[in-house]
């Protein structure tokens, strides 16, 4: 019983301090928008990843790690409206 309580008190502990780890009222658009930003930014850090994407997409190095931090701001598009 102390393992169920402990694990859970980690979990918790875990979605407080992560924000993509997500949480039960954490909606499928914000759960989408954390992966997506997550992706980007790994791309963006790793100097091969960023390489190999402007390569294939035939873009300077630059102009794609730019076009990939633009699309940080909003991946999944505008929040779907809130239902109050």
């Amino acid at each position: 019983m102390a393992d169920k309580l402990r694990n859970q008190q980690e979990l918790e502990r875990l979605q407080a301090k992560y924000v993509g780890t997500g949480h039960p009222d954490t909606s499928s658009w914000e759960w989408r928008t954390n992966i997506q930003r997550d992706t980007y930014s790994s791309i963006v850090g790793h100097r091969p990843l960023l390489t190999y994407i402007s390569l294939a997409e035939n873009e300077p190095l630059t102009k794609m790690r730019a076009q990939l931090i633009r699309k940080m701001i909003q991946p999944c598009g505008p929040p779907p409206p809130r239902e109050d």
